[in-house]
């Protein structure tokens, strides 16, 4: 069936799609056989798909992050963890619908839980202010991290946000320090923490989350300091050039995993996330049973340190 929003690489599959409909539809109407044909529509379209995704530029996988019906972190919790009971507020303020967290298990395991949350429609995206946390989600996000180190469980991060929100009131109430925060407490949490960029990974609001000793990125997710129309914006004074800064941030997956910022990229069903949830769930319900199981054997005052050297080894290089 053909999907209700298209990107506009993807146009040709949306006609591809129409046809197998209306063929499937005159079919059920003139109480025809049409399986054949739509067989081969079909094997046509799915070959066409892999061609398209198999060759998508930096700026087309920066679209793929950001499709409205791609799985934000309240999916995964649905599907890939149990026994979800979500915790609130950061005792200072308020409680921010843009970053959701609490207890969950995975695979039998205590886990907290803490992730980014977009809207699915206009009134949802109000209420979470698209993905943009403020000062109060962030350190809601930290309040649940020490408590989990309380009681020695892993952390597991889901990051999809364009970057934490800019507006007054979130400086008033020390964004930036928020931010710094969350990163500091986090590089000596002594507690396993796995993050993964589950879409869109945009600067200090994405890095707030994502100080873990495993950092991993589902395929067509993207991750950087600055979107692509904000890098145009400043470097060519002109957003149109954003796939021109796409292309020169290095923001995708295989870029960072080339670079060594990050450490695993999962797969993606053929299309997207956003076109079998349910695979895109398992690729990450495996991988983060894996990466769990692996940190939980370490003693946190190694699990500390290797954090550290890891995070200092980042962007370390020689001359000739």
């Amino acid at each position: 069936m053909a999907t209700t929003y298209t990107l506009e690489f993807e146009k040709p599959l949306q006609e591809l799609e129409r046809q197998i409909e209306d063929l499937q539809k005159l079919g059920s109407e003139r109480q025809i056989d049409v399986a054949e044909e739509a067989r081969l529509l079909q094997a046509r379209l799915d070959t066409l798909r892999a061609e398209i995704y198999s060759d998508l530029t930096p700026l087309q996988r920066v679209q793929v992050a950001r499709h409205p019906r791609r799985p934000y972190s309240l999916d995964y919790l649905s599907t890939i963890f149990t026994d979800f009971i979500e915790l609130h507020g950061d005792r200072l303020y308020r409680d921010d619908p843009a970053i959701v967290g609490g207890w969950a298990r995975l695979a039998g395991i205590s886990v907290m839980v803490i992730g980014h949350q977009k809207g699915r429609d206009t009134k949802d995206n109000l209420k979470r202010n698209f993905g943009m946390a403020h000062p109060e989600g962030y350190r809601k996000a930290l309040r649940l991290m020490k408590l989990a180190a309380k009681f020695g469980a892993p952390v597991i991060t889901l990051i999809d946000t364009p970057g934490a929100y800019p507006g007054l009131g979130a400086e008033e109430r020390g964004q930036s320090e928020a931010l710094a925060r969350n990163i500091l407490e986090m590089a000596a949490l002594p507690t396993p923490i796995v993050a993964v960029v589950i879409g869109e990974g945009g600067s200090g609001g994405a890095l707030a989350l994502g100080t873990a000793d495993r950092i991993l990125m589902l395929e067509n997710s993207v991750y950087s300091v600055i979107s692509p129309e904000g890098c145009a914006a400043i470097l060519w004074k002109d957003s149109s050039q954003r796939e021109r800064a796409a292309e020169a941030l290095k923001l995708t997956a295989q870029d960072l995993l080339r670079m060594q910022l990050i450490d695993e990229i999962l797969p993606e069903p053929m299309g997207g996330a956003h076109l079998d949830p349910e695979a895109a769930g398992e690729a990450l319900r495996e991988a983060l049973i894996r990466h769990v199981n692996e940190l939980r054997k370490i003693r946190p005052e190694k699990l500390v340190r290797r954090r550290g050297e890891k995070y200092a080894a980042m962007g370390a290089y020689s001359e000739a």
